[in-house]
């Protein structure tokens, strides 16, 4: 699994998830108030670009950052954590407890089953 996302890092991937390669001066503008500095920015856009979420290409003199990692790639790695961490690599003990909270009803379930049934 790839490194854990902090709320910042997550808060700029959604912004690259949602709007694709960028200059980090374009990933400003997406970034609700109040705006971090510029170069706070730019340090968290490296810290992802270590953590492998990002590549950088270079454009005249300087540098666009697009997406290496997809969000489902990330959504799934961490639900597989969870999963293997609470559940004893179980995805029937998540469901199950689902089910058993009434956070899923039986028309998900038998859905959920038709989707399996289906692949």
């Amino acid at each position: 699994m790839k490194q854990k996302l902090t709320e910042k890092e997550e808060m700029l991937m959604n912004i690259f998830w949602a709007h694709g390669s960028m200059f980090i001066r374009d990933l400003m503008a997406y970034i609700p108030e109040p705006k971090p500095h510029y170069n706070t920015v730019a340090t968290l856009v490296k810290f992802l670009e270590e953590k492998d979420f990002l590549e950088r290409e270079p454009m005249a003199n300087s540098f666009r950052y697009k997406v290496k990692t997809t969000e489902k790639q990330y959504r799934g790695d961490t639900v597989s954590e969870v999963v293997a961490r609470y559940y004893g690599n179980s995805y029937l003990s998540m469901v199950s407890q689902f089910v058993e909270e009434d956070k899923m009803d039986i028309q998900e379930l038998k859905d959920l089953i038709a989707q399996i049934e289906n692949k």
